[in-house]
């Protein structure tokens, strides 16, 4: 048994757990040293070779208790791995020439080298594994370097990414949709700013109004980024009020049909009695519903009804459904619909008023709320999107539920 207490335990024996590479390979250097000192200790007994060393069952449980693929290299060949290494490049790769076994160019050139190793040094390989992941090859120095034994560490960067890719492509877009409206309301203070323009009231007026309109179009996109951001930095910390989602739901309808006049009128409440509470955020349930029913009266067929729905889903869950008699998604568009700034038709998305970030929020609070997410269409009938919410814990039928409970899903329920 092996305990390492810095920056990040490492237990054999226990789960394996990611390790930083100089630690790990100082841990096989104080193995190796150990082994000698013994072997001095006791004139009888041989000095521990390479091959002992490596079937030794410290060494063994030392290289298991790593999560990331890891293997040892003595003279450009693999003499040991583990089995996160045998899972990504194949369960032959113990004897083989290192090169041959990653098969990526940047590092056979690494791997390659006879020069003497004092430093750790680290290779960024893509497309090892497939073609989207991303991997960190870090290799540093065992021994004495003669030797020519190398600890090779491979770790998975494709997270890191992705996210960072997601990153850039939100800042991007985001720029994007506020530099249009920009641009527009600039221009027409351009135009209005010449003094034989400005004696035209009608045309005045009419430049006013699209301003107005551009500037409020800004504005509900800088409230839906603000809230996205809220609503992400609160991911992690589940709500602990308790909501009556049929009290909210009645509230939210209202409001609907006083503000949007005949296509207001037509949204339809269907709610069953004595549903649960559910434990959340009112003011995220509140948007969540105002998203959900304001894209249906979007999108939906004038003169067709906006069916919001409220029932018990399993495992006592509440389960809101808001359908409409729209045109229809493809389903090419409905694993991308909660997407930042995804839209199936971004002009009638503009037109209308839409951000192109109500169901991503819709989602993250649906995250956050521990619930699950689905999103049914058919071209030519409609549009429903469901929502599943779980009880307070206290009132939870099963109290393993909340460790098994999937998180927000779009296009699909599990």
């Amino acid at each position: 048994m092996l305990l390492l207490g810095t920056g990040g335990a490492l237990l054999l024996g226990a789960s394996p757990v990611t390790i930083a590479l100089p630690i790990l390979a100082g841990l096989i250097v104080l193995l190796i040293c150990a082994e000698g000192i013994v072997a001095r200790a006791a004139p009888d007994r041989a000095a521990l070779d390479a091959p002992d060393l490596i079937g030794h069952r410290d060494f063994a449980s030392l290289l298991e208790g790593i999560s990331d693929p890891l293997m040892l290299v003595e003279r450009g060949r693999i003499v040991r791995t583990n089995r996160a290494a045998q899972r990504l490049l194949g369960n032959h790769i113990e004897g083989e020439d290192a090169r041959i076994a990653i098969r990526h160019p940047a590092a056979a050139e690494r791997l390659a080298s006879s020069a003497p190793m004092a430093e750790p040094v680290m290779v960024e390989l893509v497309g090892l594994g497939s073609r989207d992941q991303r991997w960190q090859m870090r290799v540093a120095p065992i021994g004495q370097v003669a030797d020519m034994r190398r600890l090779v560490h491979l770790v998975d960067h494709s997270g890191t990414h992705a996210a960072e890719r997601m990153r850039v492509d939100f800042v991007a877009n985001a720029s994007h949709e506020l530099r249009t409206p920009l641009a527009g309301i600039l221009g027409f203070i351009e135009t209005l700013a010449d003094p034989e323009m400005g004696k035209d009231v009608e045309t005045r007026q009419r430049f006013l109004k699209i301003m107005d309109g551009e500037a409020r179009r800004m504005q509900r996109l800088i409230d839906d980024l603000i809230s996205l951001s809220r609503i992400e930095a609160e991911k992690y910390r589940a709500p602990d009020a308790l909501v009556d989602m049929s009290e909210l739901a009645a509230e939210v309808v209202g409001v609907f049909r006083s503000s949007h006049g005949d296509r207001g009128r037509e949204v339809e409440m269907d709610i069953a009695p004595q549903l649960p509470t559910v434990q959340g955020d009112r003011a995220q349930l509140s948007q969540l519903l105002h998203n959900l029913i304001g894209n249906s009266i979007k999108y939906g067929r004038p003169g067709t009804p906006i069916r919001v729905t409220l029932n018990e889903g399993p495992s006592g869950m509440t389960r809101l459904t808001v359908a409409d008699e729209g045109e229809g998604i493809g389903p090419d568009h409905l694993p991308r619909l909660t997407e930042r700034f995804y839209r199936v038709d971004s002009g009638r998305s503009r037109a209308m008023g839409g951000t192109g970030l109500g169901l991503a929020i819709v989602k993250h609070i649906v995250e956050r709320h521990r619930g699950r997410f689905d999103i049914a269409s058919t071209l030519g009938k409609g549009t429903a999107i469901t929502v599943l919410l779980p009880p307070p814990v206290e009132e939870a039928p099963n109290k393993n539920d909340e460790k098994r409970r999937p998180s927000a899903l779009s296009g699909t329920m599990s």
